[in-house]
Formats: structure tokens, C-alpha cells, sequence
């Protein structure tokens, strides 16, 4: 029963990780031709990729398309969407696989599937089923935000080329308007002591702060008795829990 909740716990955590990655992204280019089919926009398969994606919240455009200016001057703030066959003789299987500007797999769904005959309506189907994948269909855009020594960082795509958008603002630093925001903030540096299976990670009290559990994944951690994760994002470890019905998001500097 245990290892079955760990292994639970497990790919939720992962499930919440691969969803933050998607949400970093501001617009989705869908390709215009899949590559198994002959035709520009067979079956009106693209066009209807373009449209799921736009009704589940994302701002999609056909390669073909106009591009807003800001995309334009920053490719890497969109994903690149393309659609992976795996059909077999009497079924139709397909994912939705989404590149970044690099062409760096950023998610691969799960498989859509069929046994529609027709393969225009196949296709339609199993694209339309392959749009359930949960972390497709919860996508929000929410640019990174960091705040460091007073200077709020807004950054609108991912660090992957020089072309990526920053905007900066200096923040006010009288007392009045100093930003408390747990989510942005650096808390103090924690220090980690191994215990079974994991870590405690104790402030300059020494007061224990969290318990942590060992994943497959060296930078990835489960928060004992909370409802959440420990990860690593560049050299700032974030623990993300729910406390009291609330999304809780803070960061730190942890020495191992």
C-alpha cells in the first residue's frame, strides 16, 4: 500500500512539474503539414490542432500564419506543435509532441487513439482524444517571475537563446514596500542532514523546516507529510505544497 502511494504521489509530482514547464510558453505554432501525410493540412488535421489548443486556453497559430511582432523578434517564446502517428493496421494512435525553439522535446502526450475506419474522422477522433492528456488541457501562461536584491525580473520565455524577452523593474525600497511575496522571495539557506531514505533540511536554529524523500531523480524530492514536491530550477531549490486549501511556492538555498 505504501509503494503504491509513493508511486502515486511520484507521478503527480512529475505531472505538476511537466504542466509548470508548458505554462512558461507564451504561443504554440502548429505545423501547417504533419510529416506522415502527403498534403499541407490534410484531413484539416492541422487546423484542427490549431483550434483544440486555442479552446483549451493556449494563443495558436498555423506555421503558414502571421505572427504577432513579439513572436517575431523571439521564436523561443512559443512551442512548436507536430503530431506523432503510431497507428497500428486497424487502430489510429497519435501524440501531440511539443518542441521548443531548439527543437528540444518539451512534452510528448499521451496516446489518442481510435478504431474509426474513416480516416478523416479517425483522425479528428484521435487527435480530440489525444487533447485529454490532463496536462494539455490545464495549461495557463505565467511568465517566471524573480525577484533578487530589490529587482523583479518578469521573464516572458524560457532561457534557451540571447533573443529572450526580460523585462525589469526596480522595486521600491523603503520598508512600506518591500516585497514579502513567498513565492518570489529567497528564504534563508537551509542545510540538508541525511536521514533514512531522504533528508531534513534544518535552518541556523536549528529548527527542521521540511522532511524530504529520495525520488529516481537526484533533483527531485517529496515533502513528508505535506502535498508537494522539492525541485531544483538552475541553483535555487523551490518546494511547492498545499497548506490550508492554498498553493504554497517558496524558494531556497539548500547546502548538501
Amino acid at each position: 500500500m505504501k509503494k503504491i502511494f509513493f508511486l502515486g504521489f511520484f507521478i503527480t509530482s512529475f505531472s505538476f512539474f511537466g504542466q509548470q514547464k508548458l505554462n512558461n510558453y507564451k504561443y504554440v505554432v502548429v505545423a501547417n503539414k504533419f510529416d506522415f501525410f502527403k498534403k499541407a493540412d490534410q484531413y484539416e488535421t492541422s487546423s484542427l490542432t490549431k483550434f483544440l489548443f486555442n479552446k483549451y486556453g493556449y494563443t495558436a497559430f498555423l506555421s503558414t500564419e502571421t505572427f504577432p511582432e513579439d513572436l517575431k523578434v523571439n521564436k523561443c517564446s512559443s512551442l512548436f506543435a507536430s503530431i506523432n502517428d503510431a497507428s497500428s493496421m486497424f487502430t489510429i494512435k497519435v501524440n501531440l509532441v511539443l518542441k521548443d525553439c531548439i527543437g528540444k522535446i518539451i512534452y510528448t502526450s499521451s496516446l489518442g487513439k481510435t478504431k474509426e475506419k474513416d480516416f478523416k474522422k479517425g483522425f479528428h477522433k484521435a487527435i480530440r482524444n489525444a487533447f485529454k492528456d490532463p496536462i494539455i488541457r490545464n495549461y495557463s501562461y505565467k511568465p517566471e517571475v524573480v525577484i533578487t536584491n530589490n529587482v523583479v525580473k518578469v521573464i516572458e520565455t524560457p532561457k534557451v537563446e540571447k533573443a529572450a524577452i526580460v523585462k525589469t523593474v526596480v522595486a521600491n525600497t523603503t520598508s512600506a514596500d518591500k516585497v514579502t511575496n513567498s513565492k518570489n522571495t529567497i528564504e534563508n539557506v537551509l542545510y540538508a542532514q541525511a536521514i533514512i531514505n531522504g533528508f531534513q533540511l534544518v535552518d541556523t536554529v536549528p529548527k527542521v523546516i521540511f522532511k524530504v524523500l529520495k525520488t529516481q531523480q537526484e533533483t527531485v524530492f517529496i515533502i513528508e507529510n505535506k502535498n508537494g514536491i522539492l525541485y531544483k530550477k538552475n541553483s535555487i531549490w523551490i518546494a511547492e505544497f498545499y497548506e490550508n486549501g492554498k498553493r504554497i511556492q517558496k524558494e531556497y538555498q539548500i547546502k548538501f
